[in-house]
């Protein structure tokens, strides 16, 4: 089993052996705060703080029945002691948290890190009813509002898919388009159905524009710099001069929605074709927009 799983059974072990489900999520997230490699890492979602990913292996832990749920609550359904199967740090942070918030229902729980960690409110569903005006203020200082019509390019490798999320968050985009030619990923979230599910999921557009992609056989055997650069000459040369009206939507897109990501896998910009494709759309006439690389 996953260590991180494990983090979670024992969080219901110390609970009692049921959570609600607003609960789980809230105590998972103080938790995690502030640890400088978390298990989980959170969106600001309808009731605060979440994590798409510890949603699924909460699925995945009802699916092999080490755990049940109705529409409400998870229950532990095994009586293992998995608390103790938990590093010493980590199995003193469980304690805590029981210690510290175990008088506090939903609403506390969504109140307290409303508080503490507005950022994660601002999607909140429940914030104008919780919160006081002047607390309701510090959450709205961390709406993000970008006010120049752009062009971004974002990789996801190396990344979590919240962190991911976030930085969409953090910069204000509208729409991602999803450049890869074929948007399939072992790396949870990644996926086209899942990504645009869960970009959806925070209102962010997501549109799939395959022809500008690279197939997979022709970035086999990439171990050098120059080999990157071989390739995206004959990527310039072929793809690029050949999906012109894909490259005019891009350039339109933003024109129409302000913000724009095109997205593919590597970290590194000099690495990705998304580079190229890019400064293609900022060649176009009538671009009077930025261009930048998250």
């Amino acid at each position: 089993m996953f260590y991180r799983r494990k983090i979670l059974l024992a969080l219901l072990q110390v609970f009692g052996g049921r959570l609600e489900k607003i609960n789980l999520q809230k105590l998972l997230f103080l938790a995690c705060a502030g640890q400088s490699s978390p298990e989980y890492e959170f969106v600001p979602y309808h009731y605060g703080c979440y994590s798409f990913s510890a949603s699924a292996d909460l699925k995945t832990m009802v699916e092999k029945e080490f755990l049940s749920e109705d529409d409400n609550s998870y229950f532990k359904k095994d009586g293992k002691d998995y608390l103790t199967m938990l590093e010493d740090a980590d199995r003193m942070l469980i304690n805590q948290i029981f210690v510290r918030y175990n008088r506090l229902n939903a609403d506390d729980l969504m109140r307290y890190t409303y508080i503490n960690y507005p950022y994660y409110a601002i999607k909140s569903v429940t914030a104008q009813r919780l919160l006081t005006n002047e607390q309701l203020n510090a959450v709205y200082a961390h709406f993000p509002f970008g006010h120049l019509y752009a062009l971004y390019t974002i990789g996801y490798e190396g990344i979590s898919l919240e962190a991911y999320l976030n930085m969409l968050l953090n910069h204000d985009i509208k729409l991602l388009i999803d450049v890869r030619n074929n948007p399939i990923s072992q790396k949870f979230g990644f996926s086209k159905t899942s990504l645009k599910k869960y970009c959806e999921a925070l209102e962010i557009e997501y549109l799939h524009f395959p022809d500008v992609g690279i197939q997979s056989a022709f970035r086999k055997e990439l171990n050098t710099q120059a080999d990157y650069d071989e390739l995206f000459d004959q990527y310039k040369a072929e793809t690029l001069s050949n999906t012109i009206p894909t490259q005019q939507k891009i350039r339109d897109l933003v024109a129409q929605k302000r913000r724009v990501a095109i997205t593919c896998f590597e970290a590194d910009i000099c690495k990705c074709h998304r580079k190229h494709l890019a400064e293609a759309v900022v060649k176009l006439p009538n671009w009077e927009y930025e261009l930048k690389h998250i």
